[in-house]
């Protein structure tokens, strides 16, 4: 996997094999790298063709005066990071999204990495998900400013569609669709970068 350069004496991000949505939306790792639209047994077509405009993804944090300004920022860079990837996922690539504004790291290189396997098997994405994030931790005193939150994501209206006949992509039954996902955040410059977003096997 290709590493995306951070700031030295950081080591925050854990090692993983494969980026977030594809673990989370239901284990596309099985899916042959041959796979094409014969593949769905299916044949409803979504409601929206691969080609719409997606939705934007949204982070809807409860409003609280006990929300700082500084955390209001990371809950921001990570509500922005996923319209982005929501646009990056609907089209199959990462061009022309400010995809790389808002996410680093392996947040980054396991997007883009997965976009690539995505784009191998003609699939992409309709809707988007849903997002109800909390900051957990906030460490502002270091000098790479740190964040982790808490995530509970909800794939529901988020799916997996073959390009060319807009088809399903048959997922696994009785995979999770509304699960728990940590999230790290740094602060670089000015900017809050998300750097790894790790969904855990639990429901929420």
């Amino acid at each position: 996997m290709t590493r995306v350069s951070r700031p030295r004496g950081r080591n925050t991000v854990r090692n993983w094999k494969r980026a977030t949505i594809l673990l989370a939306a239901g284990a596309l790792l099985t899916l042959p790298a041959c796979s094409n639209d014969k593949d769905s047994t299916d044949s409803a077509k979504p409601s929206a063709s691969a080609s719409s405009a997606a939705p934007s993804a949204s982070v809807s944090p409860s409003p609280s005066s006990s929300v700082s300004v500084d955390q209001a920022a990371v809950l921001e860079a990570y509500s922005r990071m996923w319209d982005e990837q929501v646009k990056a996922y609907a089209k199959g690539d990462a061009k022309d999204t400010d995809l790389r504004k808002y996410a680093a790291a392996l947040a980054l290189s396991g997007t883009e990495d997965d976009l690539k396997d995505l784009r191998s098997k003609g699939i992409v994405t309709t809707g988007a998900p849903t997002h109800k994030a909390t900051v957990d931790v906030l460490e502002m005193d270091k000098k790479v400013p740190h964040a982790k939150l808490t995530d509970c994501m909800d794939s529901t209206d988020w799916k997996f569609v073959y390009r060319k006949s807009g088809k399903p992509v048959e997922m696994p039954k009785g995979r999770l669709v509304r699960y728990v996902t940590k999230v790290e955040a740094e602060k670089w410059g000015k900017q809050w970068k998300i750097v790894d977003v790790t969904p855990q096997q639990r429901a929420c």
